[in-house]
């Protein structure tokens, strides 16, 4: 993640080649959109250009975001990563600050609630990491930290989801923890 930290604008040309992007996933990737259409996705995205720069950190760290949905109620289209693994960018990280700051030795350099704020982007929920497991195979080989409920992680626990075995698993570490194989899923709501 390359300007995580910088003024959260894109220029013209790095706006074009994620708009680029994002486009061919679009079309590639029907089944996860079924009832919309690029154009409307495309204005949206030009008319917030702070969700475009959030959107640009998800595919810089390996999340190949895309849309998922679109909220009848509000109006909102919904982006999650949608990489066949966790996304690269964003591995061995602890869940979030506390659990990096209880860590005596070997901290790893940050954590997914933090680097998901820096992003401008949420962690998913169990209920929308299923929802994600329903529009393909993801995570087959890899595990994503998920948006812990308080009363798990004030036991000081976190909560991580992947895929195996045909099916897709909820299971729990402590929130101190962390590994290569392990990252975080966001997603954006424009």
């Amino acid at each position: 993640m390359k300007s995580v930290g910088t003024k959260k604008k894109l220029s013209s040309g790095q706006r074009e080649e994620l708009l680029g992007a994002l486009k061919s996933r679009f079309e590639k990737n029907m089944n996860r959109h079924q009832d919309l259409e690029w154009a409307k996705v495309k204005a949206k995205l030009e008319a917030n250009p702070e969700k475009l720069w959030s959107l640009n950190e998800m595919e810089e760290s390996g999340g190949e975001p895309d849309v998922v949905g679109h909220d009848q109620k509000t109006g909102e289209i919904i982006f999650f990563d949608c990489s066949a693994e966790t996304p690269k960018g964003r591995t061995s990280v602890c869940y979030d600050r506390e659990g990096l700051d209880s860590r005596k030795e070997h901290k790893p350099a940050n954590t997914a609630m933090d680097l998901a704020a820096a992003m401008g982007i949420e962690l998913l929920t169990e209920e929308q990491y299923f929802e994600l497991q329903k529009l393909g195979k993801f995570d087959m080989k890899t595990s994503c930290w998920v948006k812990t409920p308080a009363d798990i992680r004030k036991l000081g626990g976190a909560l991580h989801c992947d895929r195996r075995y045909g099916r897709v698993f909820v299971g729990y570490n402590g929130a101190q923890s962390y590994y290569s194989a392990r990252a975080f899923r966001g997603s954006l709501r424009i």
